[in-house]
């Protein structure tokens, strides 16, 4: 296993929070585990370890028993005072958790905090699954997993689409595109499939880009559909109802996590993706 699995603490938090912390060393075989990050948590779940997490934070929404623990705010904010009540052997965070006061308060406090990558790549995947099983003590439970995505993913890459593809959400009324770096566009490249968003990362996309970008299909989120009061309201959105995805009525909906999340039900992701490319009204 190399070396990057898993860290304890990235060196940007140290820079930030001015001083060096070390976190103590998890338990062989902690019980009781706080995830911070929606993927994580569901990696927990795919590991068979479930049973341990007795906290996480509010992207983990699936599977639906993730949804019943106690949660601690979203992962990019969590609450301290969340974390430590639960009362953690160890604590499975991303790379993105913070804010890095926190994180260094956690370790002040003597938890056990193991910080794995949230790159959507199968490299990065890879890490966070043996990352989790080694933090777990769960053996080759991770190497197991690895395995067989990549034997899924090579499998259903054989495949290609040529489409042109606009990756949206609109969560809050205001459209945001999804670009290069991003989970959903990482799962969008192994299909062949093209995003017409250039740009990096999540951006607010104006009703006149969206219009100009003319996208054959529209993939988008179970949440954003429904905070635009189905799909009919989704596609009447301005700069959206003018584009040959609207017309033909080319919109793939996705469940939150899964077109977000480049976790470890990345297979059938690509299947519901690839699916919804090729599908015609």
């Amino acid at each position: 296993m190399r070396s990057g699995y898993f860290r304890i603490l990235p060196a940007l938090l140290t820079a930030l929070c001015g001083a060096l912390l070390s976190s103590p060393a998890p338990a062989a075989d902690p019980q009781r585990v706080v995830s911070l990050g929606g993927p994580i948590t569901e990696i927990v779940y795919a590991l068979g370890a479930g049973d341990r997490l007795v906290g996480a934070d509010a992207s983990s929404i699936y599977p639906a028993a993730a949804e019943k623990l106690p949660k601690v705010g979203y992962y990019r904010g969590f609450a301290v005072e969340g974390v430590i009540g639960l009362q953690p052997q160890l604590v499975l965070a991303s790379d993105q958790a913070g804010p890095p006061a926190a994180m260094a308060q956690l370790q002040k406090l003597g938890i056990p905090v193991v910080v794995l990558s949230a790159e959507p790549t199968l490299e990065g995947l890879e890490q966070r699954l043996e990352g989790v099983a080694k933090a777990l003590g769960l053996g080759n439970a991770g190497h197991e997993q690895v395995a067989r995505i990549r034997a899924e993913v090579s499998r259903l890459t054989q495949t290609r689409s040529k489409q042109s593809v606009l990756l949206l959400s609109a969560h809050s009324g205001k459209l945001q595109a999804a670009g290069e770096g991003t989970a959903a566009d990482a799962l969008l490249r192994l299909t062949g499939a093209r995003n017409l968003f250039a740009d990096k990362g999540y951006k607010p996309l104006s009703a006149e880009a969206a219009a100009a970008l003319q996208p054959e299909v529209i993939v988008t989120t179970t949440l954003s559909v429904e905070a635009n009061g189905g799909i009919k309201g989704f596609l009447a959105q301005p700069g959206i109802a003018v584009t040959p995805a609207a017309r033909n009525g080319r919109l793939v909906v996705m469940d939150d996590l899964l077109l977000l999340g480049f976790g470890p039900r990345l297979p059938e992701a690509l299947r519901e993706l690839q699916a919804g490319l090729a599908a015609r009204p």
